[in-house]
C-alpha cells in the first residue's frame, strides 16, 4: 500500500481522541473486493437504492433526469456496505440484526435490503471498496479519505438521501459503523494493509496476478465468490476444471 504518514498522522489524531483511549488492536481486517452488479437476485437491492439516493450520496453527483427514465444508470453503482460476499460473515455475526425493513423475509440473511447499500460514482466506489473512503455515522455523517483526497470528498457531510430518519430503508448506521471501523483498521494501524490492482488489461493472466499478490489465495476465493453471483444455484462447474476470471 502507498503510505502517506503524514496524512495517517492527522487521521489517528483525529479519529482516535482523547489520546488516552488509544489502544492496540489486533482485529483482523476483513478484506474485500470491488463490487459487480451482475446478478439477477439483486435486482431489488439495486432499483431500491436508485430510487432512494438518485445520486452518489458521498460526491453529491446526481444522475442525470434523462438517464433515470431511459433506466440507464451509467457511471453508478448500488454498492453494499458489507460485501455480499463475505456473507458467512455476516451469518455468522449476526449482522442481519442491522436489518429492519425485512422482518417479513423469514429465512433470508437480509444481507441484500437496501439498508446495506447506497449508490455511489464508480471512482468513488472504488475507493469505499478498498476502504480508502468511509463515512462516520457517530460524528455526523462525515466522509472521511484516508488516502490523498484528489476528488474533495474529505469533510463532506453523506447525503440525506439515504439516511432520513422516517424512510423505513434508510442506510444501516451499524453497517456504515463497521465500515468505518474497517477502514480505520486497514489504513491507520501499522504500515496500512494492501491497496489490490483491479484494471487488468486485456489479456493480463489476471488470476496469475492475484494469486501472486498479497493475500493472494483469499483474494482469489472472494473474486470467484463475487464473479459466481451471476450464476444460479444450480450452475455447477465440472469436476476438474478451473473457473475463468474475467475483467
Amino acid at each position: 500500500m502507498l503510505c502517506f504518514p503524514h496524512l495517517l498522522e492527522y487521521k489517528a489524531t483525529q479519529l482516535l481522541i482523547p489520546a488516552a483511549s488509544i489502544q492496540v488492536s489486533d482485529e483482523p481486517w476483513i478484506h474485500r473486493c470491488t463490487s459487480y452488479e451482475i446478478c439477477p437476485r439483486e435486482d431489488n437491492f439495486c432499483d431500491e437504492i436508485r430510487n432512494r439516493d438518485r445520486k452518489c450520496v458521498i460526491s453529491g453527483l446526481s444522475v442525470p433526469k434523462v438517464l433515470m427514465r431511459a433506466h440507464k444508470w451509467i457511471a453508478f453503482e448500488a454498492v453494499y456496505i458489507f460485501p455480499l460476499e463475505r456473507d458467512s460473515l455476516w451469518i455468522q455475526y449476526n449482522y442481519q440484526q442491522w436489518i429492519t425493513d425485512m422482518d417479513d423475509a423469514i429465512g433470508s440473511s437480509k444481507i441484500n435490503s437496501a439498508q446495506n447499500g447506497f449508490l455511489l460514482q464508480k471512482t468513488v466506489q472504488q475507493l469505499f471498496d478498498q476502504y480508502l473512503v468511509s463515512v462516520n455515522p457517530d460524528d455526523n455523517y462525515k466522509v472521511v479519505v484516508f488516502t490523498e483526497d484528489l476528488l474533495g470528498l474529505d469533510g463532506r457531510i453523506l447525503d440525506p438521501a439515504c439516511r432520513n430518519p422516517a424512510d423505513p430503508h434508510r442506510v444501516s448506521d451499524q453497517a456504515l459503523r463497521w465500515h468505518f471501523r474497517q477502514s480505520v483498521l486497514a489504513n491507520v494501524r501499522r504500515e496500512g494493509e494492501p491497496i489490490f490492482e483491479h484494471d487488468f488489461p486485456p489479456g493480463y493472466d489476471m488470476a496469475g496476478e492475484i494469486l501472486a499478490g498479497p493475500y493472494g489465495q483469499e483474494r482469489f476465493e472472494l473474486e470467484i465468490a463475487s464473479r459466481l453471483r451471476g450464476f444460479s444455484e444450480d450452475n455447477h462447474f465440472r469436476p476438474g476444471e478451473t473457473p475463468q476470471l474475467s475483467n
